[in-house]
C-alpha cells in the first residue's frame, strides 16, 4: 500500500495551509461567525477558485477527479483554520450522493453549480427519534400524478441555514427501520410548506430543524431509483465521517502547536512551564495520540477507494471511534495545560476543543460507531 503523496497533492496541501494562515485567521473567523450567514461567502468563492469545490467530481462535469485521499488532505488543512463554510455537507456528503444517485441530466445541472460555488447543499436525513440510525426514517413521500408530496420532521440538519437546496430522505414504501423504501429528493430551501428553525451549534457552525408540511416537488426531484437510496446514504455518511476524522487530526496538530507555544512562554516560579518534566510527558502523549489518529484517518481515506461496501463502512466507524478517543485526550489535555484561559472565547484553544466535541457527535458518536464496528468484526 502506497502512503506517499503526489506532487499535486502536496501542492494542494501547501496552498490551503497558506490560505488558512493568511486569510482565515482566528480574528477573521470570529467576524465570519458573527455575520448573518455564520461563514464567509468570500472564502467560499476562494474555495471555488482553488478548485477544492470541484475536487471529488468527474472531469466530464467540470470536476477534478479527486479521491478520498485528496479530501483527507483538504480537510486536515481546513481543520487547522476551524473553517466555518459547509464544505463537508455540500461537497463531501451531498456531492457523493449526487455522484451515486443522480442521473446524467441532474449531474450536468448540479455539479457545475457546486464547483463554481453557486450551489450549497445540505442533507436532511436524521430525525428526532433516529439516534444516528440511518434506516430509522418516518418522513414519507406520496406520489400524486407527476408530483411527490413530502411530510416529516428532520433534526439538526448541518449546513441547512445557508443551503440553496436540500437533499431530503423520505419513505416511499416500507416501515421505519427498514432499509428498503427510502428515497432521496432534491428540494429548494424556499419551497412552500418547508419550515426551517435555524440555530448556532456549540462550535459556531449553523444548523436547522426542518418540518415538511405538504411539500410538493415534481418527478425530476427524485434522485436515483425510487426506494433504493439507503446504500448510497450509508456510503456517503461513511465518507463524511472519514473526512471529519481528517479535520480532527488537523485540529489536534494545531492544538499541540498552540499548547507547546503557550508552555514555552508562560512562566511559573521564574521558569517556563515547558521545562517541567510532567508537562513534557503530557505533550509527548498528545503528540503520539495525534500521530496515531492521523495514521488511522489516512488509512480510512485510502480504504474509501475499496469496492467492498461493508469494508468502507467498517473502516469509517473504526476511524471515527479511534480518532474520537484520541481527540478527546488531546483536547482535554490542551485545555488543562492552558488553565482557565483555555475555555475563554478570546483564545482559539477553546474553539478547537468545541469543534472536536461536535465532530465526535456528528453522524454517529463514539458509542454508536464502536458498537457498529464491533458488530461488523464479530457478527452476532
Amino acid at each position: 500500500m502506497n502512503f506517499s503523496f503526489t506532487e499535486e497533492q502536496l501542492a494542494l496541501q501547501d496552498t490551503l495551509q497558506r490560505f488558512v494562515a493568511k486569510d482565515y485567521t482566528f480574528e477573521k473567523r470570529q467576524q465570519f461567525m458573527a455575520g448573518p450567514d455564520g461563514f464567509s461567502r468570500d472564502a467560499w468563492s476562494t474555495y471555488a477558485e482553488l478548485g477544492i469545490l470541484a475536487l471529488p467530481f468527474p472531469e466530464e462535469f467540470g470536476g477534478l477527479n479527486g479521491t478520498a485521499l485528496d479530501i483527507y488532505l483538504t480537510m486536515r488543512a481546513l481543520g487547522t483554520g476551524l473553517t466555518l463554510e459547509p464544505y463537508v455537507g455540500t461537497v463531501v456528503l451531498c456531492g457523493d450522493l449526487i455522484k451515486r444517485l443522480a442521473n446524467a441530466e441532474q449531474k450536468a445541472s448540479l455539479i457545475p453549480q457546486i464547483c463554481d460555488g453557486t450551489l450549497m447543499l445540505a442533507l436532511a436525513h436524521y430525525e428526532p427519534q433516529s439516534r444516528y440510525c440511518e434506516s430509522a426514517i418516518n418522513a414519507h413521500a406520496v406520489r400524486h400524478g407527476d408530483n411527490w408530496t413530502l411530510q416529516g420532521h428532520k433534526a439538526v440538519v448541518l449546513g441547512a441555514a445557508g443551503a440553496n437546496q436540500l437533499l431530503v430522505s423520505a419513505r416511499t414504501s416500507g416501515q421505519a427501520g427498514a432499509e428498503d423504501g427510502i428515497s432521496l429528493f432534491l428540494v429548494p430551501a424556499d419551497t412552500a410548506g418547508l419550515a426551517l428553525s435555524r440555530y448556532a451549534c456549540h462550535d459556531g457552525t449553523r444548523a436547522a430543524d426542518i418540518v415538511l408540511n405538504d411539500v410538493v416537488v415534481d418527478a425530476h426531484a427524485l434522485l436515483g431509483p425510487e426506494g433504493q437510496a439507503f446504500t448510497a446514504i450509508m456510503q456517503a455518511i461513511a465518507l463524511t465521517n472519514v473526512a471529519l476524522t481528517a479535520e480532527a487530526t488537523g485540529i489536534m496538530q494545531a492544538l499541540n502547536a498552540a499548547t507547546l507555544d503557550y508552555l514555552k512562554t508562560r512562566k511559573q516560579f521564574g521558569v517556563a512551564l515547558s521545562s517541567f518534566q510532567a508537562l513534557q510527558h503530557r505533550l509527548a502523549d498528545m503528540a503520539i495520540a495525534t500521530e496515531q489518529a492521523d495514521s488511522m484517518a489516512l488509512l480510512a481515506a485510502i480504504e474509501m477507494e475499496s469496492a467492498d461496501f461493508a469494508a468502507r463502512v467498517q473502516r469509517a466507524s473504526g476511524a471515527k471511534t479511534f480518532v474520537g478517543q484520541k481527540a478527546r485526550l488531546v483536547g482535554q489535555d490542551a485545555i488543562q495545560m492552558h488553565g482557565g484561559i483555555g475555555v475563554t472565547d478570546e483564545l482559539i484553544v477553546g474553539h478547537y476543543f468545541k469543534r472536536l466535541t461536535v465532530i465526535n457527535s456528528s453522524f454517529g458518536d463514539l458509542d454508536f460507531h464502536l458498537q457498529r464496528y464491533s458488530d461488523m468484526i464479530v457478527p452476532a
